[in-house]
């Protein structure tokens, strides 16, 4: 394993005007409605004082960085 934690998978019911004003929300700030939901819970809980000592850090936003090509060994 590459140190990783697999993510929690959560069924979340919103009602539908809540859900396409946090979808407006998240596509001002180049996110998607999940990764809105879990960085305004973060917040939340930071403000609240409950937010663990170690999560594990959000997902980047945007393309994964390119990897330079390896050489060949020789």
């Amino acid at each position: 394993m590459t140190g990783r934690r697999e993510r929690k998978q959560v069924l979340l019911r919103l009602d539908p005007v809540v859900y396409e004003a946090l979808a407006r929300w998240a596509g001002d700030e180049l996110r998607s409605a999940n990764s809105q939901i879990e960085f305004l819970l973060r917040r939340a809980l930071a403000d609240a004082g409950r937010l663990p000592t170690a999560p594990a850090p959000l997902p980047r936003r945007g393309r994964p960085p390119k990897r330079p090509p390896t050489e060949p060994e020789a």
